[in-house]
């Protein structure tokens, strides 16, 4: 077996760390190095690195995956407290500064963060998986554990999955129907398992965590809180959205979904923000192998899995403007619709 490091992802995660703690606490030059490195120099790199990174060996294993991922979750509890005192004012920094810091957070923890805990969520080491859940917790999202793992996965691409847009639906009407559906599916789905006690600790933690905030810094420290967090899942949700818009599951005769293959999924091959995301652009991959570790995830040709026009922050930005983004999608998806048919 082949041991390969994760230097680039390393690269890529833990350069902002530093960047978004002085800006938080120093404020000045320091936030707008954090937010250049998290948009304009992101975009710039994956134009500049539109071809994929080629992929891992099959026999290749990367002992230092989890210990980045640990790492990363680590370091987003510290950096969501700095977050939170610099955006409600209690760190000194100026309106403009406090507004580029809560872009440059809000970032991190929607790309970075988001993308971590998904990883964590599928290792079946308990200590992992739990990190990775009180990450969604700590980001009011806690619920998307349970659904992302038995609904997400199982009902990708049909009607039945509510982060699975439907063909033609906009991403403003998505997210209230996603956010909504998922939290009701995964507590359907874990009453079905007999953990249905689990969503008190989802309900709790985030109850903690907000109220941790006011006590901190009032009312303007649980505002800020609610922002970032809001922040932070809206680019889930838009990462929902955009992985897989359109794309759906045709039915055997007897009613039952046909199988997840790679049409189900679109994916982007630009390196650095899929090093950013630790892999999750090659998304059909991940939906094929949800245990495969993302280092190891691979990306087959656009003949075989549906791929974006352009990498997959800039399409979450375009699809905040629906019609832009039905005139780019919408002939794009009835094509892979079509496929998936045959």
């Amino acid at each position: 077996m082949t041991r390969r490091p994760v230097t680039f992802f390393a690269l890529a995660t833990l350069t902002p760390l530093p960047l978004l703690g002085l800006a938080a606490v120093l404020g000045g030059a320091w936030v707008w190095a954090a937010l250049a490195y998290m948009s304009l120099l992101a975009g710039l790199a994956d134009a500049l690195m539109a071809r994929p990174a080629p992929d891992a060996p099959e026999d290749a294993s990367f002992p230092a995956a989890d210990a980045l991922s640990v790492l990363l979750a680590l370091a987003h509890f510290g950096l969501l407290a700095l977050a939170v005192r610099a955006v409600s004012g209690h760190a000194g920094l100026s309106t403009p500064e406090q507004i580029g810091t809560f872009f440059a957070f809000g970032l991190f923890f929607g790309e970075v963060s988001n993308s971590n805990a998904h990883e964590l969520i599928h290792r079946s080491r308990k200590p992992l998986f739990r990190l990775g859940m009180w990450v969604y917790i700590s980001l009011l999202f806690g619920h998307h554990t349970s659904a992302h793992r038995h609904v997400h996965h199982r009902f990708v691409a049909t009607p039945d999955d509510p982060n699975s847009p439907r063909p033609g639906e906009g991403f403003y009407r998505f997210a209230p129907r996603a956010w909504i559906g998922s939290f009701r599916a995964g507590l359907r789905a874990e009453r079905a398992l007999g953990r249905q006690r689990v969503y008190g600790l989802y309900l709790g933690g985030a109850v903690l965590a907000l109220a941790l905030a006011g006590l901190a810094y009032g009312i303007t420290g649980l505002l800020a809180y609610l922002a970032l967090a809001g922040y932070a899942t809206m680019q889930l949700l838009l990462s929902d959205y955009v992985q897989h818009y359109g794309l759906n599951r045709g039915r055997r005769p007897n009613g039952k979904y046909l199988p997840v293959t790679a049409a189900h999924s679109w994916n982007a091959p630009h390196r650095f923000s899929s090093h950013l995301m630790l892999n999750a652009p090659r998304h059909s991959d991940h939906h094929a192998h949800p245990a495969r570790p993302y280092p190891a995830l691979h990306l087959s040709g656009p003949e075989t899995m549906p791929t974006l026009p352009h990498s997959l922050p800039v399409m979450a930005m375009i699809a905040l403007v629906p019609p832009l983004w039905r005139r780019k999608m919408n002939r794009r998806a009835a094509k892979w619709r079509h496929a998936a048919q045959v």
